[in-house]
């Protein structure tokens, strides 16, 4: 999902604009393609370029400013929905003109890609690769503009930032999703012949890409080499699987968003910030096990009261087990109205769900610790 392809073209604008913008982008996808060997195919180098040729300067135009000015006003959540159908339907439209070109001839090229020039990409992979970078790409930007319309922060030099980005924008869960589900997303006639052909030899050999490349290879697979249906198929694959992606990626962003804004409350309205961590901390490790929201919101509160508080509890971060006595004794020597951190201790206990028997126990002698100081 580029800028202009998302964003020069209105929402509701006629086909042959939506069309051109497409043809443009796949226009700049060959030129990718064209530099690529077999053996970045098949080794799965073509994803890590990717990487650098479609997130390297749109990160840098694309943040919070760049969606302000286009959107202003207008709630994340309406923004999100419009990019994720907007999206849906480019990768609709690149699927029926890459259809076009496919056939069983570029399935049997794949599999023989290892007999061909290490300088040169034969013709009928070029096709399919054209496809498939273009809608890892656009699913990539997707993924990352819905992160930065909820506002959380991703740093793409950072290598974990890079690899939750990839796991959001081309989940495995979301993928298995897709291939469950679509048998119901193509006609009833041809269900078997997409059964029998999606395990057959060509997708033996699409299992020689690794990890990454190697599921995005898969996904795109079966749209090729089956004589009739392909170019309904792929429009149908291409335009599901894109709004797959992009509403796995609206439900995690929104929900990271989500306890990004309890930690900012927790921290903006604390007196007791420090005590605040012991608190949340506490009340989390009532359970052994750690849900992801509650590591995700104490990652957000040490970074909060550290960035707004100038707090860094040294010893908390060293912490493997913590003894409910060593809060009670800083309870005990904090000043004034504690109410801030039982009011933090029932909203950490709730982030991940329904409070548990153990944590409700916690949450009761917090009260009694509190009315006592």
């Amino acid at each position: 999902m580029t800028e202009t392809l998302m964003d020069s073209v209105d929402a509701g604008g006629d086909d042959d604009a939506d069309r051109e913008e497409v043809e443009r982008e796949r226009a700049e996808m060959r030129e990718f393609v064209k530099g690529l060997s077999p053996d970045d195919i098949k080794s799965g180098n073509w994803f890590t370029r990717l990487l650098t040729q479609a997130m390297g300067s749109y990160t840098e135009k694309v943040d919070w400013q760049y969606f302000q000015e286009r959107y202003e006003g207008v709630p994340a959540d309406a923004v999100v929905d419009q990019r994720i159908k907007m999206a849906a339907r480019y990768a609709a439209l690149e699927g029926g003109l890459s259809a076009g070109a496919y056939s069983a001839a570029v399935a049997a090229t794949i599999g023989s890609l290892g007999g061909a020039s290490p300088a040169t990409v034969p013709a009928a992979v070029a096709t399919l690769m054209v496809d498939v970078v273009f809608i890892t790409r656009l699913q990539l930007r997707l993924a990352y503009d819905i992160a930065v319309l909820y506002r959380v922060p991703l740093d793409l030099s950072d290598p974990e930032d890079m690899w939750k980005l990839i796991r959001v924008a081309f989940t495995i869960k979301s993928g298995e999703v897709a291939r469950g589900s679509m048998g119901k997303a193509v006609p009833l006639v041809v269900r078997p012949l997409v059964k029998r052909f999606y395990s057959g030899a060509v997708l033996g050999a699409a299992r020689s890409f690794p990890v990454v490349g190697k599921f995005l290879l898969q996904r795109n697979i079966i749209k090729i080499g089956i004589p009739v249906i392909g170019v309904p198929l792929a429009v149908v694959l291409n335009r599901y699987t894109t709004l797959l992606a992009g509403r796995h990626a609206q439900a995690v962003f929104r929900n990271e968003a989500r306890v990004i804004e309890i930690a900012e409350s927790l921290s903006d309205r604390s007196r007791h910030p420090q005590s605040m961590l012991w608190v949340a901390w506490l009340v989390i490790r009532a359970e052994q096990k750690i849900a992801d929201d509650e590591a995700l919101l104490m990652r957000h509160l040490v970074r909060l009261v550290r960035d707004r508080h100038q707090v860094v509890d040294e010893r908390l971060a060293r912490l493997v087990d913590i003894d409910p006595a060593e809060v009670w004794r800083r309870l005990a020597a904090e000043p004034g109205d504690l109410s801030d951190l039982l009011d933090a201790a029932d909203r950490v206990a709730v982030v991940a769900g329904a409070v548990s028997a153990r944590r409700k126990t916690v949450l009761s002698e917090l009260r009694d610790r509190c009315r006592r100081v």
